[in-house]
């Protein structure tokens, strides 16, 4: 039996449940990794660097951030466990010291932040004194100064000048006269305190006429003169002076030779020494030798 009820027929579409075109593609977008990271971080990102920007590019801004970051630094510098409280210098005499401390600060407390260990230990180490030295801000809260001086091991008479210098030749300081210094060995010349190892040998093997020598002078920058008192000179030769100057001591000890009327020992020339009368002694033997001749020719 056919239904008497009406059913209204309708003009719609049927709806369709796939998503339009556009959702589409943000769908698939959305499934790629880099695209969703970009929107999840990236765009968050460019968010907050444009209102920081937007912020820091006002001047008032921008002094108040470097200030509040001064201070926040100063405040963390100056804690009491930075801070420096004293000093202590070790490791010279009074003189050294006295020039270390002209080069260190004075005004304590001071933070250890405002102190460069590295410039401080550079100055130091550059006074002709030192030879090495180390800085470091100890647990006590001291500035803890160590030096390591030069010590002088002989006198190099530099023109009108005496300087003190140690074994590697370095200057280690001055003086105004020999008086000052009597302990150390003297040299002078172009060149002696390059070969200051070689002159403290032949000091050291001067042995029986160390009382007696004054010094040594490098000549030529090649070879040494060892100086004695009366005026005496031994030219020692450029190879192997030592063993010249064993061979000296040798013929004095033999024959007295010093002591005599010698004002040169010449042993430049080690198969052949030569002696060189001083100048009374010299006249003294023309004399004779006129006087001889005189009577032959008689």
């Amino acid at each position: 039996m056919r239904s008497l009820i009406r059913r209204p027929v309708s003009d719609a579409a049927p709806h369709d449940p796939a998503p339009s075109r556009l959702v589409y593609r943000y769908q698939r977008l959305m499934l790629t990794p880099g695209f969703r990271g970009t929107v999840r971080i990236g765009v968050p990102i460019l968010l907050i660097a444009a209102i920081v920007g937007s912020w820091y590019s006002q001047p008032e801004n921008r002094a108040e951030l470097a200030a509040r970051i001064e201070q926040t630094k100063q405040s963390f510098q100056q804690r009491p466990q930075f801070m420096v409280q004293s000093m202590n210098v070790t490791g010279g005499d009074l003189s050294v010291l006295t020039e270390v401390a002209e080069l260190l600060p004075t005004a304590f407390p001071i933070s250890s932040f405002d102190l460069d260990l590295e410039m401080i230990r550079a100055d130091i180490e550059a006074l002709d004194p030192i030879k090495s030295a180390s800085v470091r801000v100890g647990q006590a809260g001291a500035l803890e100064v160590r030096l390591n001086p030069r010590v002088p091991v002989a006198l190099w008479r530099d023109g009108a000048t005496l300087r003190l210098i140690d074994a590697d030749g370095v200057q280690s300081g001055q003086i105004i006269a020999r008086a000052d210094r009597l302990d150390l060995p003297l040299i002078a010349g172009d060149g002696a305190e390059d070969n200051i190892e070689e002159a403290l040998n032949l000091f050291a093997a001067a042995g029986p006429l160390i009382a007696r020598v004054r010094g040594l002078v490098r000549m030529g920058e090649r070879r040494w003169d060892m100086v004695l008192d009366r005026d005496q000179r031994i030219m020692l030769p450029g190879d192997d002076p030592v063993s010249a100057l064993d061979r000296v001591i040798a013929l004095n000890d033999a024959q007295d030779m010093l002591n005599r009327d010698v004002a040169v020992v010449d042993m430049r020339n080690t198969d052949r020494p030569t002696l060189r009368m001083n100048e009374e002694a010299a006249d003294a033997l023309r004399r004779v030798n006129t006087t001889i001749d005189d009577g032959a020719d008689n």
